[in-house]
């Protein structure tokens, strides 16, 4: 990888099946979206569109990111374009089957109140489980791949890294509840924490108001390969205005802060869905970790820019950037 997140590579480098993939998930999160507005049905208290139009969201979001991140591998990219194409394949059995089901207005995920919901969660377990295994093979992929500029190394690194953290996480959903031990109904699993799946929660999101909910660190931590990215191009188009950030090793070091940060703030809210606190009603430790990694955040950036405006030019300097 030449210049990870650098110049955007050729058409023919981007991975094909994963840029296929992102193009007919957007088509497919059109048509959910119409259909959220024409079919009223709700599942477990939401619309039942909603969910497939989220998943194909995101999908769109991640395979894009990953085909642009292959594009760009070297050194294992016969590996990373198999990696990726199985990907591709994976999530394209996840969707179908969740758009399935949302069809006949049945849950797709825990759902094992019949044999048939029984294989059907089984197949869209299996195919995540791949997707993880075969996104750690890009992954190491992309390490193996540094570029020129160790900011934008980090920012691809840093960010499928805690992408997989993310996915990883969401497996604390297919874990038996309390109440599904005490009193089988044919589900295994679930969203919240502390309350019911499908009680008050954000608009679009739907995640909860009133308890914990798991889907809140396996969003976060899935769309640090976006967030991470995002965060450098920021940094380097702010770098025509501020001066300092036109320097290669502040962007690093800015950089670093902001990975940090957002590898704390993932731990932080993944601990306050287990405990079953509410997002919007962070308090006691978690309330305090929120503004800790914010107020040290803040002040080790301000740090960082004030020393590194004030470094003089020299040899050591200029072999850093």
């Amino acid at each position: 990888m030449t210049e990870p997140l650098g110049a955007v590579p050729r058409p023919d480098h981007w991975h094909r099946p994963l840029l296929v993939f992102a193009v007919a998930m957007v088509a497919l999160a059109v048509g959910a979206a119409l259909m959220a507005v024409i079919d009223q049905r709700t599942v477990t208290g939401a619309g039942v569109w909603l969910k497939p139009l989220k998943f194909a969201v995101s999908g769109a979001l991640y395979t894009v990111t990953l085909a642009w991140f292959i594009g760009q591998v070297q050194r294992g990219r016969r590996i990373a374009d198999r990696a990726g194409t199985w990907v591709a394949i994976a999530l394209s059995v996840e969707i179908l089957l969740i758009f399935a089901l949302a069809g006949a207005a049945q849950s797709s995920h825990f759902n094992i109140s019949t044999p048939f919901h029984t294989v059907v969660w089984g197949i869209m377990a299996a195919s995540i489980a791949l997707v993880w295994v075969m996104t750690l093979l890009i992954a190491i992929a992309v390490v193996r791949n540094p570029g020129r500029d160790r900011a934008r190394t980090l920012a691809a690194g840093s960010g499928i890294i805690l992408a997989l953290v993310g996915m990883g996480l969401g497996f604390l959903m297919t874990l038996p509840t309390a109440a599904q031990i005490d009193d089988f109904q044919g589900v295994v699993g679930a969203h919240a924490v502390g309350v019911p799946d499908g009680g008050p929660g954000l608009a679009l999101l739907g995640w909860s108001t009133v308890g914990g909910d798991l889907r809140i660190p396996h969003f976060l931590g899935m769309h640090a390969l976006q967030a991470i990215p995002l965060a450098l191009l920021a940094l380097e188009i702010l770098g025509r205005w501020v001066p300092v950030l036109s320097l290669p090793r502040a962007r690093y070091r800015v950089l670093m802060i902001v990975v940090i940060g957002f590898a704390a703030t993932l731990a932080n809210v993944t601990v306050q869905a287990l405990i079953g606190q509410s997002i919007v009603h962070p308090r006691g430790a978690v309330l305090v970790a929120g503004v800790a990694i914010a107020v040290i955040g803040v002040g080790a950036t301000a740090v960082v820019l004030h020393r590194e405006a004030h470094v003089r030019p020299g040899p050591l300097r200029a072999k850093v950037q």
